[in-house]
């Protein structure tokens, strides 16, 4: 694969542009009660979700790293991955998503849905197509059968 960025620096970039966007866009804020408490909780769902998908690859010993999939040895398509292809993904968005209540700016959605466009095509498009070179038939079935995010 020839993308050299790796996804957690993308979601840490996306991160701080929510930050300056809170910081300097005048317009957007709001609040409701929980708010705060709704963030707290998609964060900690976000790193569960997180820890349960490094755990399974790495039970699975196969590499976590996007960069390099010729290291990939297996498919993993049980557990939280029979929900998402790409919960590392979805947790990335989950935390995107906690941090946007945090700030309380409802234009920083649009900046998580840039991750997911960004991540969709720059990065989800070549693992993708990698992964079918490398497990043909049986990754084809299971795009079929499991979403992309969740």
């Amino acid at each position: 694969m020839k993308l050299k960025i790796l996804p957690p620096l993308v979601m840490v970039i996306f991160g701080f542009l929510m930050y300056l966007l809170n910081r300097f866009l005048p317009v957007g804020q709001f609040d409701f009660f929980g708010r705060r408490e709704l963030s707290i909780a998609l964060f900690g769902l976000a790193l569960l979700v997180i820890f349960i998908s490094i755990a399974q690859f790495v039970f699975a010993q196969t590499t976590t790293n996007p960069i390099n999939l010729n290291k990939t040895s297996r498919l993993v398509t049980n557990g939280i991955f029979k929900y998402s292809r790409n919960p590392m993904y979805l947790g990335m968005l989950l935390m995107l998503l906690g941090y946007g209540l945090k700030l309380g700016n409802a234009f920083n959605t649009l900046l998580a849905a840039g991750f997911v466009y960004y991540m969709n095509h720059f990065q989800i498009a070549k693992e993708e197509k990698a992964l079918t070179q490398l497990f043909g038939k049986e990754y084809r079935n299971y795009c079929k059968a499991t979403r992309r995010w969740f």
